[in-house]
């Protein structure tokens, strides 16, 4: 089970050198249900998403889904690759913790993307989302605005204004 919540960006934290940090490329092969194929540095991976069985939560903004991630070799990555539908999604991720235990996953958009940047956090479960007091500089919740799904974002030729 994933459950996440996205932001806006008011200002980065500082000097993101410190923080771990993944270059991602990801594409998809379907929309729903979510089959993607994500490279992570040098690790390669099929994701299958579903919001299947989820209850809807009215009003509130936590996204929550079914996922599970299977290793893919290179050779399968890149043979997926050539299937996706539409562009890939290219990234920076820097994985920023907080004093809460929790972690926040900043995403800075490259090629036909660069400029966006907006952040994710995960939340072992739906009361810690829901209860979640965001650190001053993440902005506004975008978690329900569908432009900022990366699905989407794979679709697009410019980046979405937040």
């Amino acid at each position: 089970m994933e459950i996440e919540r996205k932001f806006a960006v008011n200002i980065l934290p500082g000097n993101l050198e410190q923080y771990e940090c993944k270059k991602i490329e990801q594409g998809y092969l379907c929309h729903n249900p979510i089959l993607r194929i994500r490279k992570s540095n040098d690790i390669f991976y099929l994701t299958y998403k579903s919001k299947k069985g989820i209850e809807k939560r009215e009003g509130k903004s936590a996204i929550v889904n079914h996922e599970v991630e299977l290793p893919l070799t290179e050779e399968a990555y890149y043979d997926l690759k050539q299937k996706t539908d539409g562009n890939m999604v290219c990234k920076t991720r820097y994985l920023i913790p907080l004093e809460s235990g929790l972690t926040v996953e900043l995403d800075i958009f490259e090629g036909r993307l660069k400029g966006l940047v907006f952040a994710e956090v995960e939340f072992p479960n739906v009361l810690d989302a829901d209860n979640f007091t965001p650190p001053s500089w993440l902005g506004k919740d975008i978690s329900t605005d569908r432009r900022f799904s990366n699905h989407y974002l794979s679709q697009l030729e410019n980046p979405p204004v937040i």
